[in-house]
């Protein structure tokens, strides 16, 4: 794993989350960056399950968390939980790192969590577009 911020006596900045994430701080940034600004989530700084999570940045639709960011050195991991079904609508259009995370989800009623770490370019895509499926999804609930 890679190494988190773990001191919950010590409550970071986003910049300083960006900062510990190194190479991959400009696309921490962005994901969170996107999230509010296209699926207008509240994003907030928490130290939400213990110590071997750390921080991250929680972003949630009318208070439905859509997920955790977790910040790593040079990488971050991005929490989330969607249905087999959601998973399935974007199965054939993702990368088999992706599909790797979805086989192998910590099941959870119809679906499962996954822990998603970006450590490159090639996986900020495929992140988006889960991420897409359960904003989307998230949106139109509560619109109801």
């Amino acid at each position: 794993m890679h190494e988190r911020m773990l001191n919950k006596h010590v409550k970071p900045s986003i910049e300083e989350m960006t900062a510990f994430c190194g190479e991959n701080g400009e696309r921490f940034s962005a994901l969170n960056e996107w999230l509010a600004s296209a699926f207008h989530t509240e994003q907030k700084v928490v130290f939400p399950y213990g110590n071997h999570y750390g921080w991250g940045v929680a972003h949630k639709i009318k208070n439905k968390l859509i997920c955790n960011i977790f910040a790593e050195d040079n990488a971050f991991t991005v929490m989330m939980r969607l249905s087999d079904q959601q998973y399935q609508t974007v199965y054939d259009r993702i990368q088999e790192y992706a599909r790797d995370y979805i086989d192998n989800k910590y099941p959870c009623g119809d679906g499962g969590w996954i822990h998603y770490r970006v450590t490159g370019g090639e996986h900020f895509d495929d992140i988006k577009t889960l991420l897409a499926v359960k904003c989307t999804l998230a949106r139109q609930k509560s619109a109801v």
